[in-house]
């Protein structure tokens, strides 16, 4: 069933699809087993894929795991390269190493980029020649409007993908290496000390949920390929392009719901098209920015303001100094000028525009 955002957008105001009443960006839901299209919408306009990007380092990693170039208990180094990557990262020194057991529960569940550049450079002896592989391995698996230029997904006018080409890439990933899937459905895992905590919502929310990997820079707006399992059944949809990670979550929960909701009767007639049999338009779109409407300070958008919470800001900081002003007062203005200069570079730098 292939539903024009007209007909969607209405649908999902009538409160039968999605609380959503707003326009968002390309969809597709489909059923893992056969590659049956269940709903899709603008599945070939181009888009960034952000850290949906990490999908393919992983799948290039368990090639070469199986292949035996390199072992799943063996360590990989932080390069200069790695180390200079912004957020989201793990943060190791140069020519400090973890398991790749560990790299790749920090790429899908932290979605590190750092660690992204370490894996593409012990996998592909550099991070250009790791590059080179992703384009070919695309190619093969169909994804005919997908380029890569890095392996994390930050910002890249070039790289830019599709919903029907992030579909085929995670149903490849998850039928080609089975002996994988938990770690598409891990909440959290530990390195070190610190326990790091998956930006997969639906995991912890959604009834049977199992995978498999958000994303996010400014231009692309919130990203996300998420599947669940219910009486034996896996559906995948691909959300891309929501205004804050909470519409994510709702967009990809009213799809799913949708299509454990109507997958009997509409495998009554199977007359469903596959990811590869699905009509593609003349003149699909070409890539845009959505930076304007993303809810998220590092873009410039400002989240909605809690009703009162104007009142309460000022009656605080009429109570209480900011910390800023208490560091001052304290005989500290060296910690407060740079603290304000830190917070200032950070607003300027790659990392406001992070990868999530």
């Amino acid at each position: 069933m292939i539903c024009s955002r007209t007909i969607f957008t209405a649908l999902a105001c009538a409160g039968l699809l999605t609380p959503a009443c707003a326009l968002a960006g390309p969809t597709l839901l489909f059923d893992l087993a056969n590659g049956k299209v269940l709903y899709a919408e603008d599945a070939d306009d181009q888009w960034y894929p952000a850290s949906l990007t990490k999908i393919m380092t992983a799948y290039l990693t368990f090639e070469a795991i199986k292949a035996g170039r390199i072992a799943l208990d063996g360590n990989i180094t932080t390069s200069e390269a790695a180390h200079a990557q912004p957020p989201s990262k793990i943060g190791l020194p140069v020519g400090g190493q973890m398991s790749l057991e560990t790299a790749l529960q920090a790429l899908i569940v932290k979605s590190a980029n750092d660690v992204a550049v370490m894996l593409a450079e012990a996998v592909g002896g550099s991070e250009q020649a790791f590059v080179e592989k992703m384009n070919a391995t695309a190619r093969r698996l169909g994804m005919t409007d997908t380029r890569f230029v890095n392996p994390n997904g930050l910002p890249a006018p070039e790289q830019v993908t599709t919903a029907r080409d992030m579909a085929k890439l995670s149903r490849a990933v998850v039928r080609d290496f089975p002996e994988y899937r938990e770690l598409w459905a891990m909440v959290d895992f530990k390195i070190g000390k610190r326990r790091i905590r998956t930006h997969n919502g639906l995991l912890k929310t959604y009834e049977g949920a199992d995978g498999l990997k958000t994303g996010f820079i400014c231009d692309a707006g919130y990203n996300v390929v998420a599947s669940a399992t219910r009486d034996g059944r896996q559906l995948m949809v691909v959300v891309l392009g929501e205004p804050s990670g909470h519409d994510r979550s709702i967009r990809a929960t009213g799809l799913l719901d949708h299509g454990f909701a109507t997958y009997g009767w509409k495998m009554l007639f199977d007359d469903s098209p596959t990811l590869d049999t699905l009509p593609a338009p003349e003149k699909p779109k070409p890539v845009v920015s959505v930076r304007g409407s993303v809810t998220s300070w590092s873009c410039g958008g400002r989240p909605p303001r809690v009703a009162g919470s104007r009142e309460k800001g000022k009656a605080a900081s009429k109570s209480k100094p900011s910390g800023r002003a208490a560091r001052v007062k304290a005989g500290k203005p060296e910690a407060a000028a740079q603290a304000a200069k830190a917070r200032s570079a950070a607003a300027q730098a790659p990392s406001a525009n992070r990868a999530e």
